[in-house]
């Protein structure tokens, strides 16, 4: 039976194509939308966790409430110091602790000037949790040592990207704040222009040189085995706040563990997320109103079929079920084409950000997210299709004979 009557509803469908297709623009546009924004947030979500996953759930991070503090900056006096390293590494449930320090700097190669950021890279016993952070990999020439005082790393835009013409290539020589270093390495591509776009010199270097003796921009401890990092992470705040003299609630810095940051971003998403979805839903609901507005045409055009169909004996329940299962397909036809315009826009996001050098935006397409996306535009379609539906089956078979 209901095999007939999604039969007798793809016949009405092909009698009245382009009123069809124009019902179906708002479903499908609506859908493509939804689909498209979720499976980017949620690739985008997945990136995340797959980095803090192999980042490591031991992993402490401190930092200035302020983020990063440049050279020059007003807010000097809010900035980490190694004191505050010491600090840390005293307290019960740290296994080590290193500091990283960053530079605005200016850079010279080729006749051409360039900005960009120089960050410090601990030769010591800190080398080993400083890799397990930040997973680089040398793809050209060779690691820092402790005794490279004048040598550089560069990320892999420097030597790929045509950030100077010709690229920097291991053994040329550049100039950071008008002081000559030599190239040892370039890094692999990491998928990020920012991280991409660093240079890297050892920590001795960058204190000698720099004079950043003291700064800490950016602290990472490494919680030891049996301890859990937010127990660890608490006694690190409460130490840093009576070592600073501040009061509880009036920290100048933040004490995160990998967890925390997974969270904080996952939220972020999600918030975006819920926008775009709404603002999408207006499309649905735009399509919604197409597809009642065709339903009440069609059983004003089809008023005496209607009649014939009650005098040969078709019930009210009949009725209402033709029109609802006719505006529930219409509901998962333009769900279909949402769906695939969804998948292909995605994907087409994906590719052209890909093509600026971010790897890290990648289009996820989970099953449920199909079905559900499905299911809602055929539901959308059923909904919108009930009063119609209610107004055709219960109209007077007598009169809808007489309908003209």
């Amino acid at each position: 039976m209901i095999k007939d009557y999604v039969k007798y509803a793809l016949e009405n469908f092909r009698k009245r194509k382009l009123r069809s297709w124009l019902t179906l623009i708002g479903i499908f546009i609506g859908i493509a939308a939804v689909v498209s924004l979720i499976s980017l947030t949620q690739g985008l979500q997945k990136s995340v966790d797959e980095q803090f996953a192999a980042l490591g759930a031991d992993k402490i991070f401190i930092q200035p409430k302020t983020g990063f503090v440049a050279p020059g900056s007003s807010s000097i006096t809010n900035i980490l110091t190694e004191d505050d390293v010491k600090q840390i590494k005293k307290v019960n449930g740290v296994n080590e602790a290193i500091s990283i320090v960053l530079q605005n700097v200016k850079v010279e190669f080729n006749d051409k000037v360039r900005f960009h950021q120089l960050i410090s890279i601990p030769t010591d016993e800190g080398k080993k949790l400083y890799d397990e952070t930040y997973h680089l990999k040398i793809k050209n020439g060779r690691d820092l040592g402790k005794n490279d005082k004048f040598k550089v790393l560069v990320g892999a835009s420097f030597a790929e990207d045509d950030i100077f013409s010709p690229n920097i290539k291991v053994g040329d020589k550049i100039k950071i704040n008008d002081i000559e270093f030599k190239v040892a390495g370039s890094y692999e591509r990491i998928g990020n222009n920012a991280d991409d776009r660093l240079l890297f010199i050892t920590e001795d270097a960058m204190k000698a040189i720099f004079k950043a003796d003291e700064k800490a921009d950016f602290i990472i401890a490494r919680a030891s085995k049996g301890s859990k990092p937010k127990d660890v992470s608490i006694r690190i705040e409460k130490e840093l706040r009576k070592f600073r003299n501040l009061e509880e609630g009036k920290e100048d810095f933040t004490v995160q563990t990998s967890e925390d940051l997974v969270k904080a971003i996952g939220n972020i998403l999600t918030i975006i997320q819920a926008v775009l979805v709404g603002i999408a839903l207006i499309s649905l609901l735009v399509g919604a109103v197409g597809i009642t507005n065709t339903m009440y045409t069609a059983v004003l055009e089809r008023t005496r079929e209607i009649g014939i169909m009650k005098a040969i004996g078709a019930r009210n329940s009949d009725i209402l079920k033709i029109f609802l299962i006719e505006s529930g397909l219409l509901g998962i036809v333009g769900g279909l084409i949402g769906v695939v315009l969804g998948v292909g826009f995605s994907k087409l996001v994906e590719i052209i950000v890909a093509l600026t050098g971010n790897t890290f935006l990648k289009a996820s397409f989970p099953w449920y997210l199909i079905i559900v996306s499905l299911l809602f535009a055929f539901f959308i379609g059923a909904i919108s299709g009930i009063l119609p539906a209610l107004q055709a089956s219960k109209l007077n078979p007598v009169d809808a004979l007489r309908y003209e």
